[in-house]
């Protein structure tokens, strides 16, 4: 648990935003529509029929944001998007982002109750990965072609991605030695500076610190793949249990400190552990398959699942965690190609003013 740091005076959390958890009410989601050959070279088709079927499973309880980088892909998309039949909760945006990975270069959407309910936005710089893929960092300038001129904007003058860290909304975040301490990403900012920077432009108090990733996830470790908020105190944690597998050293040291670990109010946090699926490969390499990949809308819990036993122990999981939303499982056998799944390719954006074109 760490300590309490003096505000920068007009930052986000001095002027009471802060970023709300998951499970609160959305008024939107966002996404960014495949399209990328140099990610998905003959998995595009798959790649786009699992949007179909997350965007399908979205749209009767929110809205849906889509970027589309040029006409082709925008009509493309249009045309495989037509039997959806809320498309009134359908809204497409001319804006090229290089890639799927809308979390990790899309806005960051904060909230505040006082004076009045207000939406505000932060800006990180996102260097893809610490600079390992060239065509993807136009993503960093997608922020500025979004209509959210309503809103108060901060940047934050710091790289992260957003499946780096989760946030329980009421001041604990949590996130992994191995991404936001890595040399790419921050090398002139010490963990206190980065702590700092985080209190500050999300509004929390309490950063919890993971150990390492999974095996396969070229982000050094995204908290989004390991390691989930379900409630105030509670996290899912994915957890193997083959001593064999590449996996089993740092979820293991992950589980160990979570069960030390504590709330903002100094609660114990309460783990509940899910299964890894089977390894599998794509050309020798291990993908980043992981069922803590899922993404919390209104009234529903999409989960990604890989044909394996383990997709219905992962379900019930998260049925239990979340009673009162509908706990769909998607396979993303195909989207996985890209190295990523369901909570990669979407941003929530809070209950407030609803946006158009």
């Amino acid at each position: 648990m760490s300590s309490l740091s003096p505000l920068i005076p007009g930052s986000p959390a001095a002027e009471g935003f802060r970023m709300p958890a998951e499970w609160e009410p959305h008024e939107a989601t966002w996404l960014s529509w495949p399209h990328n050959h140099v990610t998905w070279g003959d998995h595009l088709e798959g790649a786009e029929a699992t949007y179909v079927k997350i965007i399908s499973a979205l749209t009767p309880h929110e809205t849906v944001h889509v970027l589309v980088a040029n006409s082709a892909v925008h009509q493309r998309a249009q045309q495989q998007l037509s039997s959806i039949r809320n498309d009134q909760h359908l809204v497409f945006h001319d804006i090229d982002a290089g890639d799927t990975w809308f979390r990790d270069y899309g806005p960051i959407f904060l909230t505040r109750e006082k004076p009045r309910h207000e939406i505000a936005w932060t800006k990180w710089i996102y260097n893809a990965y610490g600079n390992t893929y060239e065509d993807l960092l136009i993503g960093n300038d997608a922020p500025h072609k979004m209509p959210l001129d309503a809103w108060k904007r901060f940047d934050s003058g710091m790289v992260l991605e957003g499946g780096s860290i989760d946030v329980n909304g009421t001041g604990t975040l949590i996130t992994t030695e191995s991404c936001l301490l890595s040399p790419d990403r921050n090398p002139g900012m010490t963990k206190a500076q980065i702590e700092h920077t985080l209190k500050d432009f999300l509004g929390v108090t309490n950063i919890l610190w993971l150990s390492a990733g999974i095996q396969g996830d070229d982000t050094t470790g995204h908290v989004d793949d390991i390691t989930r908020f379900v409630n105030q105190n509670t996290v899912v944690t994915v957890t193997e249990k083959d001593p064999q597998d590449a996996n089993y050293v740092p979820l293991a040291e992950n589980l160990k400190r979570l069960k030390s670990m504590s709330d903002e109010r100094g609660e114990p946090i309460t783990v509940i552990e899910m299964p890894m699926p089977r390894p599998f490969f794509v050309k020798g390499r291990r993908m980043a398959a992981s069922y803590a990949n899922f993404y919390i809308a209104n009234g529903i819990v999409l989960v990604p699942t890989y044909n394996q036993e383990s997709d219905e122990i992962a379900l019930a999981t998260l049925r239990k965690c979340f009673p009162d939303r509908n706990a769909m499982g998607i396979d993303c056998r195909e989207l996985i190609w890209g190295f990523g799944a369901i909570h990669c390719v979407t941003q929530q954006q809070p209950q407030g003013i609803a946006l158009g074109t």
